[in-house]
């Protein structure tokens, strides 16, 4: 059975929204620490700011995950960087049955995982739930714990090499992205560019 895209797409929060009804207070005050210490590059701004194709991302998330209280702020950052990208969240206990069965990383039901749609609300793509960068560290280190806890929090100006790295997979792959959207045939002749 095929999913109902822009059903489970509209169904989901922004990103305010989702932590307001999701997140404690401690939660809360993570993401948006984390959030607060993370930065563009100009040239990922340039990047972002050029996207001509509106694309909708739907994450499944959940406000308790280490790994979504790292990666989601990116999202959001990369969101409020062009303003043809909308980011909608969904929380993982709450989501529907057969989405969580579609978009299971490595048999599990794992966060956050982001689901890719054109304007048409139709998939380009599925990435999650961590970044290549992150993986090699983890392999690194094999042993710890299999989630991070999300404090790995520095000031404004002075992301770790990890954050950075993290932050550039996702901008490369709202790119990936965007660049499917801007190839495709019918979408070029819809807009007729």
């Amino acid at each position: 059975m095929a999913l109902d895209w822009p059903t489970l797409f509209s169904s989901g929060y922004s990103y305010d929204d989702f932590l307001a009804k999701y997140a404690q207070e401690n939660q809360k005050g993570r993401w948006g620490a984390k959030l607060q210490a993370l930065s563009l590059s100009d040239e990922q701004k340039a990047l972002l700011g050029s996207f001509t194709r509106e694309m909708h991302v739907l994450c499944l998330a959940g406000a308790w995950c280490g790994d979504c209280v790292d990666q989601c702020p990116m999202l959001q950052l990369i969101d409020q960087a062009s303003p043809n990208i909308t980011v909608r969240y969904l929380d993982r206990d709450d989501a529907p049955d057969d989405l969580k069965e579609a978009i299971k990383v490595c048999g599990g039901n794992r966060v956050p995982v982001v689901v890719f749609l054109n304007e048409d609300d139709q998939v380009t793509g599925m990435y999650g739930d961590r970044t290549l960068a992150k993986y090699r560290q983890m392999v690194e280190k094999l042993g710890g714990a299999a989630c991070s806890t999300g404090i790995s929090i520095h000031p404004p100006g002075e992301m770790d090499p990890l954050t950075v790295s993290v932050l550039a997979e996702w901008v490369d792959q709202f790119e990936r992205n965007q660049w499917i959207c801007r190839t495709s045939t019918r979408l070029r002749e819809k807009h007729g560019d």
